[in-house]
C-alpha cells in the first residue's frame, strides 16, 4: 500500500530567505514537488524568494494565474475563471500526494492570511493529509520596515484592502487608531483620496517591497504614480504608554 504524501502550505515570510523559520527552510531544501503561483509570463515571487535554496532534482509546478486586473472583481467569469484554476491545481497536488509524494506549496508571507493557498486548502481538506508552516506576514515586515512601533497600550488595529469602496476606506480609516492597507495595486489614487478625506494623510506611510532588495519607504503624500503589488500602507497607532 503506498503511503499518501503530504502537501505543506509554506510560508515564507515577508520577503528574505534569512527571515523563514527553520521549519520552512528545512522543508523547501528538502522538497522533490515544488509548487507555487505567479501571474502568466513573471518568476513568480514566491519562486524568487527561494532561488538558490533547492535540491537539484526538484520538480517544479508552477501554477499560473488566469486572470488578476483584467476582469472586474464583481464580474461573475472572475470568480468562474478563478474556481476552475483552483480546482486543477488542487486536482495536480492531489494526484502527487495520492502516489506517495510530498510537496511543498511556497506561500508569500503567511498562508493563512490573504494567501491564494488557501484556496486549495479548504478543497484539499479531507482527501490528503495537508500541513501548513506559518510564516511572516507582509505587513510584519513593512511596519520593521519603517523604525516605528506599530501599536501601544489599547490602540485598536484595523486591517484593510484597498479594493473595498471608497467610502468604506474612509470610514474605517477614520475610526481606527493603527491601520494596515493591503492589496494597494492600480487603487493606490482612490486610497489616497480616503486617507485625505479621513484627514490622516501626514499619518500615512507606504512600504514598498518590505524586507526585500527594493524596500522602499516613502510619506503617502510624497507617493507617486501606480504602486507594485507587494506594497502596504500604514498609520501607527499612538495609544498609552507607560
Amino acid at each position: 500500500m503506498i503511503r499518501m504524501g503530504t502537501v505543506h502550505g509554506v510560508g515564507l515570510g515577508p520577503g528574505a530567505q534569512d527571515l523563514l523559520s527553520v521549519r520552512a527552510d528545512r522543508l523547501v531544501r528538502g522538497a522533490r514537488h515544488l509548487a507555487y503561483f505567479r501571474k502568466a509570463g513573471r518568476p513568480g515571487q514566491a519562486r524568487r524568494i527561494v532561488e538558490g535554496m533547492l535540491r537539484e532534482d526538484v520538480v517544479e509546478y508552477a501554477m499560473e494565474y488566469p486572470v488578476t486586473t483584467e476582469i472586474p472583481f464583481a464580474d461573475p467569469r472572475y470568480n468562474a475563471s478563478l474556481s476552475r484554476f483552483y480546482a486543477s491545481a488542487t486536482e495536480h497536488l492531489v494526484g502527487l500526494a495520492r502516489a506517495g509524494e510530498d510537496v511543498v506549496v511556497l506561500c508569500e508571507g503567511d498562508p493563512f492570511f490573504y494567501g491564494s493557498f488557501m484556496h486549495i486548502y479548504t478543497r484539499l481538506a479531507g482527501s490528503v493529509p495537508v500541513g501548513v508552516v506559518p510564516g511572516i506576514t507582509g505587513m510584519s515586515g513593512a511596519w520593521t520596515a519603517c523604525g516605528a512601533p506599530m501599536t501601544w497600550g489599547d490602540d485598536v488595529l484595523t486591517i484593510l484592502t484597498a479594493t473595498l469602496p471608497e467610502e468604506e476606506l474612509t470610514r474605517r480609516i477614520r475610526d481606527t487608531d493603527a491601520l494596515v492597507v493591503m492589496k494597494i495595486g492600480r487603487n493606490l489614487a482612490k486610497l489616497r483620496r480616503a486617507v485625505l478625506a479621513a484627514g490622516r494623510e501626514s499619518e500615512a506611510w507606504l512600504v514598498e517591497h518590505a524586507a526585500m532588495a527594493e524596500q522602499r519607504v516613502t510619506p503617502l503624500g510624497e507617493a507617486e504614480g501606480v504602486t507594485p503589488y507587494f506594497s502596504i500602507l500604514l498609520i501607527h497607532g499612538q495609544g498609552r504608554r507607560p
